[in-house]
């Protein structure tokens, strides 16, 4: 019997793939799950349970969490990287690690053919299909929802029709959890005016006032929370509990997708938003400004090739190598207030901070130069401009 690979998470789409690629095709499918810090042990029990009453030959449960931060996440942060000034890649990151994964079990385990739930209008066909066919060109690549062009009330009925129930209200709405934040797809995003209802995120409001937490972190990698040491992706849950329950990072992304068109979704993602924000804040006092411009130009760029499942291409791994080298001096402590649906940074303590030198204050006192050492410096850095206007007479109206 032919063997087939399924990249399985449990939900709509790929509950359909799984029961019409054993009912309609006749192959022996071997489900996998690929965790990226979404599932609790729980949760993958119950999907694994679930995949197996589905008719999964075998099933594995993945999870990679620190190898996602070590190779991706780590470099989103330093990178400060949110798509359109707004989105953290919560999802688009995380799906090009699943793929590399789910090949790689396909590979192990000799399957023919490896199968995915996307359909045939997002960005997830192409992460999934671009690094499939770069590990393993020979392992054929099966997409039923986009082959068949299915609606999720189809996928609904055929499940129905095949003794499986799933709740069409639960099919409503699209959510995917990881390390780095929760996607929240629904009806409203496929509008350009309706918000999501609050109901819809999965973080509601539990607490009131406001709330200090301090962020430390040493060569731009977050270290610790409130003084408590621990490994990143460990502080990345932790801080994400402390603000989830002030409902922080509600948004939602509006961006070109990779096939063209304009696409819509909402997100929840707390502890990425206000990490990259501090981050960013921490920079701004130890970096110098052409540092700062320069990781800017290539984190926009390493951001768009990230999102767009070009992970493997290799200049991908020369930027990560300039990204983490800028991070030597990012050291210090970033206080945040959390208070309910937003959050603010207070300030940072270093001592690799730049404002800490006796060179002189801002708008108040130079320390280290004259007078005359600024008329100077003035004046020659007006010659370029100064030349131009005087050669070419121009009156500045």
């Amino acid at each position: 019997m032919k063997k087939v690979v399924l990249a399985y998470s449990g939900g709509l789409d790929t509950s359909y793939c799984l029961k019409y690629l054993k009912n309609e095709k006749g192959y022996e499918v071997h489900t996998v799950l690929v965790d990226t810090g979404g599932f609790d042990a729980e949760e993958l029990s119950a999907i694994e349970k679930r995949a197996y009453e589905l008719g999964s030959a075998q099933h594995a449960n993945l999870t990679i969490v620190d190898k996602y931060y070590d190779k991706a996440i780590k470099y989103l942060i330093f990178g400060n990287v949110l798509k359109n000034n707004t989105y953290p890649l919560s999802v688009s990151a995380e799906r090009v690690f699943q793929a590399i994964e789910a090949i790689k079990y396909a590979k192990k385990v000799g399957a023919s053919a490896i199968a995915h739930g996307s359909t045939g209008a997002g960005n997830d066909q192409i992460r999934f299909d671009l690094i499939f066919q770069t590990i393993a060109p020979e392992i054929e690549i099966i997409t039923p929802i986009r082959d068949l062009k299915l609606s999720r009330q189809e996928e609904v009925d055929y499940l129905a029709q095949n003794g499986v129930h799933y709740s069409w209200e639960k099919a409503q709405y699209s959510i995917n959890k990881g390390l780095w934040g929760t996607s929240v797809g629904g009806k409203e995003t496929l509008t350009s005016s309706q918000p999501l209802p609050s109901e819809a995120y999965p973080s509601q409001l539990q607490k009131e006032g406001e709330e200090k937490v301090t962020l430390h972190f040493e060569q731009g990698e977050l270290v610790g929370i409130n003084g408590i040491t621990d490994k990143p992706s460990n502080n990345i849950v932790a801080l994400e509990k402390l603000a989830n329950a002030f409902a922080i990072g509600r948004d939602i992304h509006v961006g070109d997708t990779i096939i063209g068109i304009k696409g819509r979704v909402g997100f929840e993602a707390a502890a990425p938003l206000i990490i990259i924000k501090a981050h960013h804040l921490l920079e701004k006092h130890t970096l110098g400004k052409w540092q700062q411009y320069w990781k800017e130009q290539l984190g926009n760029w390493y951001g768009m090739l990230f999102h767009e499942g070009q992970f493997l291409d290799p200049v991908m791994r020369n930027i990560e190598t300039f990204l983490q080298d800028t991070q030597k001096t990012v050291n210090g402590v970033v206080t945040v207030s959390l208070k309910p649906y937003h959050f603010s940074l207070d300030g940072i303590e270093s001592d690799n901070d730049l404002m800490n030198t006796g060179f002189g204050q801002y708008g108040e006192m130079n320390n280290a130069w004259t007078s005359d050492d600024a008329k100077g410096f003035i004046k020659i850095l007006g010659n370029a401009q100064n030349i131009f206007s005087s050669v070419n007479h121009l009156d500045h109206d």
